[in-house]
């Protein structure tokens, strides 16, 4: 079997894939998540992984290959000791660089972090050309694949969740809240004025973001990934594709053209 794992900088996710003849198998077996620790060691993250296996009656033994897709650098070297520690084996870690067959456009390939990297590897290998990813997650971020499959760029902008957290931050008497869709805009209470204007006002911007990019691109597709993308997609009618677990098919991806066994891309 074949871990993904996607670490964010508020969750990671793990996935779980099958292999068959040393090609990984599209659409995880079962996907994990658990919250981002920067303090935790290789030991701690090890517990809770096995745990996952074993309530879940999934043999760990049976993983023969590990790739990430990391945002949080100082996590590299974690996984990079849990996987040889407990496996044996070499974490095999996602960049620009690896990437065989895919085309960034001149300035941007350093730069562009590995989850965004996976999540148009696989946009692009799923959709083909003229594609706008929005990935709905700490930071929300917007990614551009041209009609010709050249990676453009995109946006970023901050999350729902750093939005609640900074209003509560840096405005004494304003209330901690999480984003929700609120029944109306104009709300009665404090936490309701709250949840309409982080709601309907990131809605508001993401649809401002995808007008100005449809007229700077020709658009076929608009995908959102992400924890809050469903929660937001039913606003945004420009959003016709949901998938969830579109990063973790960009690490299997990346891993598999990078191992020559995958025919994608």
């Amino acid at each position: 079997m074949f871990l993904a794992l996607d670490i964010g900088n508020t969750n990671i996710t793990v996935g779980l894939f099958g292999m068959k003849n040393g090609k990984v198998l599209p659409n995880p077996l079962k996907v994990w998540r658990m919250s981002t620790v920067k303090e935790q060691t290789s030991d701690e993250y090890a517990t809770i992984l096995m745990n996952m296996f074993f309530y879940l009656d999934f043999d760990v033994k049976k993983v023969s290959d590990f790739a990430v897709a990391s945002v949080v650098p100082s996590l590299n070297a974690v996984f990079e000791e849990l996987v040889k520690k407990y496996f044996g084996k070499k974490i095999f870690f996602i960049d620009n660089k690896n990437c065989v067959g895919f085309i960034f456009a001149k300035g941007n390939s350093k730069e562009t972090g590995a989850d965004r990297i996976a999540d148009v590897v696989a946009a692009y290998s799923i959709y083909g050309g003229g594609c706008i990813v929005i990935d709905f997650g700490t930071a929300t971020t917007f990614d551009c694949i041209d009609s010709k499959g050249i990676y453009m760029g995109g946006a970023i902008a901050p999350g729902p969740t750093i939005s609640a957290q900074l209003l509560n931050l840096k405005a004494d008497q304003l209330p901690r809240t999480e984003m929700r869709k609120p029944l109306k805009s104009i709300g009665a209470t404090t936490v309701e004025c709250m949840q309409s204007g982080l709601y309907f006002g990131y809605v508001g911007l993401v649809k401002e973001l995808i007008a100005r990019m449809k007229k700077e691109m020709e658009v076929k597709h608009i995908i959102a990934t992400g924890g809050l993308a469903s929660l937001v997609a039913s606003e945004i009618k420009e959003i016709e594709i949901i998938l969830p677990d579109l990063t973790l098919e960009g690490i299997r991806i990346i891993w598999g053209k990078s191992n020559g066994n995958n025919k994608d891309l």
